[in-house]
């Protein structure tokens, strides 16, 4: 968002200009012919909601004039948007029950001064919206239609939601006709730092960095719904979730930027998301997580990876006991919390399962098939047309690491690894870019200058570089061994079903076989380069991967854990100062974007040799004695 806002400036009441019909009509993401009639949902930076309905002819001044007369706001410094979308005119890209945002460029009132609001009974008298309203029509829906009407039902009966105590961000449970919990609702104006957020985490406008710089406040409601979205055929256990407004006088309203709440409270309308309540024992941090059945927690690491959860930690997995014949000791979990997957640039993602004995033994036959199966480029289409709102750039972080999990259950690597590859660590109280973010950095350099940067003709740079191989030469030649034995696999020994055999894996006590469909190398993997060229690159990657300079600081990487074997990682919980972002994924153009994803697919192979080898040394220090 260009606009800078520094704080909140009115209380949020809501209006329903009509109450038109859901027409169900997809179009094309910014190739949509515009219906006759269609329904926006129009939020202001400070949490207020009004719905109203465009004709063909109508245009952004229509919206701004009709906000301006609803709830007395400036609208002259303003802009309204659409994800990443500035509107300056035209609304051909606005699709039906879509959410927009209005903020403003420059902020001159005080916190004390009043906030103009029409009279409640004008309000009363124009809104004619129902309690809840699921935005968009998708079948993905269909399944929440029936929870939506239960609660309706239930308040219409005089059953109102119930705050929920814990949490940095306001959320309630919402209950059927007999009382029950049967839904959460998160409005996006009371994440924490939002204008209306009930527990003191006030400070920010909708739209500005939130918590995590790469995730707006106001937008981890549409990430629930896209982690809902993407867990296809339930595979991972997210429960239902959807978009919805709804109106109501539970949810909390502050008034202006020092967060003091409205004593008398009226029904007010929010954009929330709207997840089903699972009844549950506890969450995994109250249970021995070795009980924990090895293929749920892969099923939601696989998960965690495409969707680069940056908060997968206990708290977030819910554990049901299964009861019944066969069921004693045996549990089921159900994850939540993804409003902070998905961000818009490479930062540290949090994976507690990373130290699970389950994340370390390997995937099965269906779970590679599952695997293999993921689309990334459909589940990026399929998102812009679900959630319009959502940004180029988390789709693209989304591409990025399904590709990521493709490529490596594909290798052989097991799901502890590959979390490994994309977490962050410390050395000498510094913290280092990730393996992933230096095989993208790598890939952005030989985007933008057709070569590694690193090797510059400097005659020091030489040295430097010679004297490293020297010191290491151990690890690069146990690199380049594999890497050749690998190329001897791909390019020279086919088995007789036509599969390709990547590199054979001899330990004292296990064997490791990793196949890969031909057609896949051709495909656009490692592609059928010369022997000596794919061994090249494992050998300039290698050195890349131990100096980088970022920021002006050099980085000495050793391409996996610490000489201490055990890694300091981030707790959930844990305040630390803001994460630098050092790979920007927004900032290609398309074609750019195009050969990128190309030359990272190049350097994943040697990446994950060296990967393969350091879990081997690790393995051999520790003994057999830890297998699971």
């Amino acid at each position: 968002m260009a606009a800078k806002l520094d704080g909140l400036v009115q209380t949020p009441l809501a209006f329903s200009v009509f109450d038109g019909p859901c027409n169900g009509d997809y179009h094309e993401y910014m190739r949509a012919k515009p219906a006759v009639k269609r329904r926006v949902f129009v939020q202001t930076d400070s949490g207020s909601v009004l719905d109203m309905e465009l004709d063909r002819n109508d245009n952004v001044h229509t919206i701004k004039r009709r906000l301006q007369l609803a709830l007395n706001v400036p609208t002259d410094e303003s802009s309204l948007t659409f994800g990443d979308l500035t509107l300056n005119n035209d609304l051909s890209a606005i699709r039906n029950d879509s959410p927009l945002l209005l903020s403003r460029k420059s902020i001159h009132r005080s916190s004390s001064t009043p906030c103009l609001s029409p009279g409640v009974e004008n309000l009363q008298e124009r809104d004619q919206s129902g309690p809840i309203e699921i935005l968009g029509c998708s079948n993905h829906f269909d399944r929440t239609a029936e929870l939506v009407q239960d609660i309706v039902k239930a308040i219409n009966n005089g059953v109102d939601p119930i705050p929920v105590n814990g949490g940095l961000g306001g959320a309630y449970y919402f209950r059927n006709s007999r009382g029950e919990s049967v839904a959460i609702v998160k409005p996006t104006d009371e994440e924490p730092l939002a204008p209306n957020n009930p527990k003191g985490f006030v400070g920010k406008a909708l739209g500005r960095p939130g918590l995590k710089r790469s995730v707006r406040v106001g937008e981890t409601g549409y990430r629930e719904v896209a982690a809902y979205l993407l867990d296809y055929d339930h595979f991972a256990n997210v429960p239902p979730t959807l978009l919805v407004k709804v109106t109501h006088s539970v949810f909390n309203v502050n008034n202006g930027v020092n967060g003091n709440k409205l004593r008398n409270r009226e029904k007010v309308s929010k954009i929330a998301s709207l997840q089903q309540f699972i009844p549950h024992d506890f969450d995994a941090s109250d249970h021995g997580t070795s009980s924990f059945p090895v293929a749920e927690i892969h099923r939601i690491g696989m998960l965690d990876i495409r969707i680069f959860n940056t908060d997968r930690h206990a708290g977030n997995l819910l554990v049901r006991k299964l009861g019944g014949i066969g069921g004693f000791g045996k549990v089921e979990l159900i994850p939540i919390d993804h409003g902070l997957c998905l961000p818009e640039s490479l930062e540290d993602p949090y994976f507690e399962w990373i130290h699970w004995p389950q994340a370390s033994v390997p995937f099965s036959e269906d779970e590679l098939e599952y695997i293999k199966n993921l689309d990334p480029i459909h589940d990026s289409e399929m998102l812009r047309k679900e959630l319009p709102m959502i940004r180029e750039a988390c789709l693209r972080v989304l591409i990025l690491c399904t590709i990521f999990l493709k490529e490596a259950a594909a290798f052989g690597l097991c799901l502890a690894e590959i979390g490994e590859m994309m977490s962050r660590e410390f050395h000498h109280q510094e913290e280092e870019p990730s393996e992933l973010e230096f095989i993208c950095l790598e890939a952005k350099d030989l985007v933008s200058e057709g070569e590694l940067s690193f090797f510059g003709a400097d005659g020091g740079d030489a040295d430097e570089i010679q004297f490293d191989i020297d010191c290491e030469a151990g690890e690069v030649d146990l690199v380049l061994k594999m890497s050749e034995d690998m190329s001897d696999k791909v390019f020279g020994s086919e088995s007789a079903n036509g599969q390709i055999l990547l590199p054979k894996v001899e330990e004292n006590f296990e064997e490791s076989e990793v196949k890969m469909d031909k057609a896949q190398v051709g495909a656009g993997r490692v592609g059928l380069r010369p022997k000596q060229e794919w061994a090249q690159t494992a050998s300039r990657l290698s050195l890349y991967l131990k100096k980088v300079n970022l920021d002006g600081r050099s980085y000495q990487f050793n391409g996996g854990k610490s000489k201490d074997y055990y890694r300091i990682t981030r707790s959930a919980n844990e305040q630390l100062p803001t994460s630098t972002s050092y790979v920007n994924l927004a900032d290609m153009n398309e074609e750019e974007w195009a050969l990128f994803i190309e030359k990272f697919k190049e350097l994943l192979y040697p990446a994950f040799a060296k990967r393969r080898a350091q879990t081997i040394r690790q393995r051999q220090r520790l003994g057999t004695s830890c297998r699971f």
